[in-house]
């Protein structure tokens, strides 16, 4: 199994003073291991506007290779412009997922909108960056990965990685929207999709990930590193209700496979919880693995899905 070391809190954005479209949140870490420095990908929010409403944007924090907590940088602007007005991503750019591919820098996000009846809905696009993933240029207006009849709604938290020749695509997608309190709460499951070029996706069309805690158990974030014969997906998952709380607040779960289709669940492997006290106490979300210089690291959020930004966990040993 899986034994994370919690490092500590690399990046906070409340010590970022001159970007006032990163008030506050460093959510969804993404890594992009680069000669000197890995490039972190977040997700971050101004202010609310005079309505209450916020906008997500996306970013980078480039650590130094040799040491993941020396921030050697902060971007001076988001990596892509909101959308335009009537677009899928008219309101927000999280979250974000980026790999190579040739000389260009793909990333694959979650593009969000606003709604009357519920909040928000989100579909997923990619835009291209041909200067090492300073900036990006969306491939169109359009969303990759639009709604379908069997996919009604909420397209979000890609996680893009290759195996070989093949693309995979791992995502959520929206089952359902329950009242809580008054407010429509979205309930979501983790899926997949696989390509030959990163652009042109063929849906597996079922959920991967069976709920545990609850029927409408909600799933996020399903990032899959290949180690020791095996696919190893680690994601988060939350109750329905009450979820801003710690009892009921986002948690890692694990799952491993042999073949990327048929998954075994088995969260008590996962190797990593919320702690005693601190920053990461209450809640631990959005993990993501990553490697650099042949140590293996996990990413990941704390209280309030990354309000206050994110930490590191090194693996002690393999993953069996």
């Amino acid at each position: 199994m899986p034994r994370w070391r919690k490092l500590g809190r690399v990046f906070d954005p409340g010590t970022v003073r001159d970007r006032p479209w990163m008030k506050a949140f460093a959510q969804a870490p993404a890594a992009l291991v680069c000669d000197d420095v890995v490039r972190m990908y977040v997700s971050c929010r101004p202010a609310p506007d005079a309505d209450g409403q916020y906008v997500s944007y996306s970013a980078f924090v480039d650590l130094d290779r040799r040491d993941l907590f020396s921030v050697r940088g902060v971007a001076d602007e988001p990596i892509l412009p909101l959308g335009e007005t009537g677009a899928f991503d008219e309101f927000g750019v999280y979250p974000v997922s980026v790999i190579r591919s040739g000389s260009e820098i793909r990333a694959y996000y979650a593009g969000w909108t606003r709604c009357q009846s519920v909040p928000f809905n989100t579909a997923i696009g990619c835009a291209v960056s041909r200067d090492g993933g300073r900036r990006f240029e969306r491939l169109g207006p359009g969303p990759i990965i639009p709604y379908t009849p069997d996919e009604p709604f909420v397209m979000s938290g890609p996680k893009v990685r290759r195996f070989g020749r093949t693309w995979y695509l791992f995502y959520i997608a929206g089952c359902s929207w329950k009242t809580v309190e008054g407010r429509a709460e979205p309930v979501y499951r983790i899926r997949m999709a696989t390509s030959f070029d990163g652009l042109s996706w063929t849906k597996v069309g079922r959920d991967l990930i069976p709920p545990r805690i609850e029927a409408d158990e909600a799933q996020a974030s399903p990032d899959v590193f290949e180690a020791d014969g095996r696919y190893h997906m680690h994601f988060c998952y939350r109750h329905s209700e009450g979820f801003r709380s710690r009892e009921r607040g986002y948690r890692i779960g694990y799952a491993w496979s042999t073949d990327l289709m048929h998954w075994t669940r088995e969260d008590g492997r996962c190797g990593i919880d919320v702690s005693e006290e601190g920053w990461d106490s209450e809640m631990i979300s959005y993990p993501h693995v990553f490697e650099v210089d042949d140590r293996i690291y996990l990413a990941y959020l704390g209280n309030g899905v990354g309000r206050d930004g994110f930490g590191i966990a090194a693996l002690d040993g393999g993953f069996s």
